[in-house]
């Protein structure tokens, strides 16, 4: 059984399940994906994602707008504690830094990552942090602001392993998408033969960064499968123990049976 750590279920191209969400569960369903982790962006769109994972139990939800996210509206820490009492939101975010799609004065992504921090430590729930091209100020953000009192995990996980040791010390887990089995990813196959065994997640990013062989095409979590595959490989190990020790770091990350 698998679980895909990280995905945006609201987002899936479902054509090819006759645009039915119902089908593309039984489809996941029978490819063994045991729970699934939907991922919160911007707030407009919140209330829709909410109603369209209801009836699963196996479906979790995170609560937070994500730093690429310029209109709409910026919500407070107090918003974001709020939304966040809701039994079926396990975590903050996704929220962090990119420099890579945003440009000029970011300040702002600053302060929401900020506030995203305080909802997480003042709720008890892990965040889940994105960063691209913003290695530093991240990482400094996170000391700052004390980050460690909650932890989380570094999604979609492209840095060093410099960057990996010293997100494990406060407290973050590592997880692995897609790009892990991309041949020229040689930094992050790097840190997935390196990081401890009890360290990782293993995500799609659905409908994003699809594994080899999809590349290109839309992803979905069942395309979880092939990211355990290549982590396996790297480390030597059986799928099954990728999957196994994935699965149990996902639970005891966030708190759920």
């Amino acid at each position: 059984m698998l679980i895909d750590s990280h995905c945006h279920l609201d987002k899936l191209d479902l054509t090819s399940y006759d645009n039915d969400f119902s089908k593309f569960m039984q489809a996941a369903s029978e490819q063994n994906i045991e729970q699934m982790l939907c991922i919160s962006i911007d707030l407009e769109a919140y209330p829709a994602m909410v109603d369209l994972v209801k009836p699963y139990n196996n479906i979790f939800l995170s609560v937070g707008v994500h730093p690429n996210v310029d209109e709409g509206h910026d919500p407070s820490a107090d918003e974001l504690i709020a939304l966040a009492a809701n039994p079926r939101v396990i975590a903050i975010g996704e929220t962090g830094l990119d420099y890579f799609r945003s440009e000029g004065d970011l300040s702002w992504q600053h302060q929401r990552f900020v506030n995203h921090i305080e909802a997480a430590k003042k709720t008890q729930k892990p965040l889940i942090v994105h960063t691209r091209e913003a290695k530093e100020d991240t990482l400094r953000i996170l000391k700052e602001q004390n980050a460690h009192e909650v932890g989380g995990v570094i999604h979609c996980f492209t840095e060093d392993w410099d960057f990996a040791q010293q997100a494990m010390d406060m407290n973050f887990y590592i997880s692995f998408s897609g790009i892990v089995t991309f041949k020229n990813a040689h930094t992050v196959h790097d840190v997935a033969k390196k990081v401890p065994s009890d360290r990782y997640l293993i995500e799609t990013d659905s409908p994003y960064l699809a594994p080899v062989p999809f590349r290109g095409k839309p992803n979905f979590p069942m395309y979880v499968q092939q990211v355990a595959q290549h982590v396996a490989d790297l480390r030597g190990v059986s799928v099954a123990e990728v999957e196994t020790q994935a699965n149990e770091n996902f639970k005891r990350l966030f708190n759920v049976l």
